[in-house]
């Protein structure tokens, strides 16, 4: 499954346009990693943490989108977009959606 955040495909032509694909996930913050963030915030630095939970969150968000667009039988997924959102206290969902295609000649 080829993916990318172009409209185009460089060398391939979209031979059909099956439509919107999505995934997302939503996660709740760990007590531990809340702990070790109030500390950095005190002394700033990366939250290593919120990265790692946030990388994640996009890596199972995509292969849900990905799921989705071979279940309409693409074999790409053009103009990829990732939101995040906020949906309760200490809960955020991460959200990928594209555009599934045929590629022909890819």
């Amino acid at each position: 499954m080829f993916i990318t955040n172009t409209e185009t495909v460089p060398g391939a032509r979209v031979g059909r346009v099956l439509g919107l694909v999505q995934g997302n996930t939503v996660r709740t913050k760990h007590a531990g990693r809340d702990l070790m963030a109030g500390l950095k915030n005190l002394a700033g630095g990366e939250l290593r943490g919120y990265t790692e939970l946030l990388s994640e969150s996009r890596a199972e968000a995509t292969q849900r989108m990905v799921e989705d667009a071979r279940r309409m039988g693409a074999n790409a997924v053009v103009n990829v977009r990732f939101t995040t959102a906020s949906v309760a206290a200490g809960a955020a969902e991460m959200y990928a959606y594209g555009t599934a295609v045929v590629l022909e000649n890819a």
